[in-house]
């Protein structure tokens, strides 16, 4: 497990969401999937955004990503609001590691991670030797450099998640937006990305919001966001916001919260009776 180094520093936030509300449907159809959500997330702070299925994660993700239009409220990107900015220079602020990522079966993983860099390049520009520098040393770092040549339908399910995370990195943005980063991935990978995303935040600076199902995982990060019915009910320390009684109210959960003995993170240990 990685204890991170400066949870109590203060840094500029990076990224912005003030009473953020999302609708789909019409008319009496209507569904809020997001209902005046407000966070922030500063320079070189890792946040997990945990919740249960259906509690507004991933649209909120799409929301900050300007992939999906607010009824109200708004999001601002390094102080500029994200409803104003072209796709271009909305892609060189905030990259996204999707949920489902669509990934070309018939490219390498060496071609998927070298589109990180497509917003840095003039219309028919190729890539130059400094992007294919950057895109090596995001493969060499996510461990995905040693089937650089393999094709994307070759590879497992937590490999393909490992290259998108690559790809996140090699775009080299100041706010990382990760759905799911650690989804796909075994014990050890899980840890090796929620360290190497952690070393990125510190070492560049980064804001990063990272949806984590796992809430030992998310133990482990700055903050705690937590997401209830699109309503933003908990942000914290994950000391603050990981509680028995608030996993009862929020995923119906009967746990012990118990504290890692090396870093005094927050382990969930769930309650069951075995048949």
């Amino acid at each position: 497990m990685v204890a991170p180094a400066s949870r109590t520093q203060v840094a500029a936030p990076l990224l912005v969401v003030e009473g953020l509300s999302v609708e789909y449907g019409d008319g009496s159809t209507r569904i809020r999937a997001l209902d005046s959500a407000s966070l922030k997330v500063r320079s070189g702070e890792v946040v997990a955004l945990v919740g249960p299925n259906g509690s507004g994660k991933t649209t909120l993700i799409h929301a900050i990503a300007g992939a999906v239009k607010p009824t109200s409220g708004h999001v601002l990107l390094k102080d500029r609001d994200v409803a104003t900015m072209r796709p271009g220079d909305l892609a060189r602020v905030a990259s996204v590691l999707p949920q489902e990522p669509r990934l070309p079966a018939a490219f390498s993983a060496l071609e998927c991670v070298v589109m990180g860099r497509t917003p840095y390049l003039g219309l028919l520009q190729t890539e130059r030797s400094e992007d294919f520098d950057i895109v090596r040393n995001a493969m060499v770092a996510t461990d995905t450099w040693r089937f650089a040549g393999r094709l994307m339908g070759q590879l497992s399910g937590g490999e393909r998640q490992r290259v998108v995370l690559a790809r996140s990195l090699a775009q080299e943005t100041p706010v990382l937006l990760l759905d799911e980063p650690t989804a796909h991935l075994d014990v050890g990978q899980q840890a090796m990305t929620l360290a190497l995303v952690q070393r990125e935040a510190r070492r560049s600076g980064k804001a990063v919001l990272a949806v984590v199902h796992d809430l030992t995982l998310a133990g482990q990060c700055d903050r705690v966001v937590v997401l209830s019915e699109g309503k933003v009910i908990a942000d914290g320390p994950p000391k603050d916001v990981i509680r028995r009684e608030l996993l009862s109210a929020v995923y119906g959960l009967d746990a012990h919260i118990l504290l890692h003995p090396d870093t005094g993170d927050p382990v969930v240990a769930p309650s069951f009776r075995r048949a």
